[in-house]
């Protein structure tokens, strides 16, 4: 029954790659500020049909099989690295995890001398995070200088952005929209209100790029020293009050509170914002009687959220961002493994 099962896969797969790739045409993923809504579309249709092998007894199959993902993170991470390390190895390819630490970095060694090391050992697609913005996309430059066919991932660059985030938070939404058919117009029209620390965001900005162009209606809500004007360019309604971002919404998405940035006086205290942006079931009382919650993650108890509204799974959609960031990143995988 089990090969019953994969060859009828297989066979799928194989006619879903023939139709996608005359559309897919995306050898990197750097940022979503130049994704068009019909490659959302794709990402969003094909991260439901890994949804469903996730579900399965069996969760692997073999569509990388022999391909090396090389996890290049210069940067700390728990749920982006191990999603996509799981991803990988869902789709049968070889993962390659880099640690800093133990790296010839501390003997001098460039970033670019260690990703033409590992270009060297055989890898088709590499993962990069690190804390500097540019980082990725200036790799990704110096393997086309080489003529080099591999694809790059940005996984989160400093304060540029962090694209499969932004794609997984809008799979989770489409997907809670219509469970068997998820896609990107099921958001046109929606309210959906981003509170918190959007200045240093990364999330906030891909987030941003892949919402408007889907449709939604979003509203960015935090304190003016962390919601500059500058982001009305994207097309969205800013606030500096919490209650008129939340009325009325369908979704509340909020944001890490960067405890890092204190230092350079943006807040008074993490309790004065908590007492005016933080999002309670009190507040979410202007919000629509359906509204849920989304997070990124890690979330600071108490001070984003209330821990009541974080754990209660009929508001809150963090356990599903994090099961949609593997279907996803599966999904991106395989579509740049699959374009060449």
């Amino acid at each position: 029954m089990l090969a019953q099962e994969q060859a009828a896969y297989t066979e799928q797969a194989d006619f879903c790659v023939r139709r996608l790739l005359m559309v897919w045409t995306r050898r990197h993923i750097l940022s979503l500020s130049d994704f068009s809504f019909v490659e959302y579309a794709l990402v969003l249709q094909t991260a439901g049909s890994f949804q469903q092998v996730l579900a399965r007894p069996n969760r692997k199959v073999p569509t990388l099989q022999g391909r090396i993902i090389v996890n290049l993170f210069f940067e700390p991470s728990t749920r982006t690295r191990s999603s996509f390390e799981l991803a990988a190895k869902a789709l049968s390819a070889d993962v390659v995890n880099f640690s800093p630490s133990t790296s010839s970095l501390t003997k001098g060694e460039t970033i670019f001398d260690t990703t033409r090391t590992y270009l060297a050992m055989g890898m088709d697609i590499v993962v990069v995070r690190h804390s500097l913005s540019g980082v990725p996309q200036s790799i990704a430059q110096d393997l086309e200088q080489l003529g080099s066919p591999v694809s790059v991932i940005n996984a989160g660059d400093g304060q540029h952005e962090h694209p499969t985030q932004g794609l997984l938070d809008l799979f989770t939404l489409c997907a809670l929209l219509d469970p068997h058919d998820p896609r990107p117009e099921l958001l046109a029209g929606k309210k959906i209100a981003i509170v918190g620390d959007i200045l240093h965001s990364r999330v906030a900005r891909s987030n941003l790029w892949s919402l408007v162009t889907c449709g939604a209606d979003v509203h960015l809500a935090g304190p003016p020293t962390l919601l500059p004007a500058e982001f009305a360019q994207f097309g969205v309604t800013l606030h500096h009050r919490l209650e008129p971002a939340l009325a009325g919404a369908d979704f509340v998405m909020t944001l890490r509170l960067q405890k890092e940035r204190m230092g350079d006086y943006l807040l008074p205290s993490l309790r004065e914002y908590h007492r005016l942006y933080g999002i309670t079931r009190e507040k979410l009382a202007h919000c629509r009687p359906e509204v849920r919650v989304l997070h990124p993650g890690p979330v600071n108890r108490g001070v984003e959220l209330s821990s009541d509204l974080l754990d209660d799974p009929r508001l809150s959609l963090v356990s599903q961002q994090v099961a949609s960031g593997v279907a996803v990143r599966m999904a991106l995988l395989y579509l740049l493994g699959g374009g060449r």
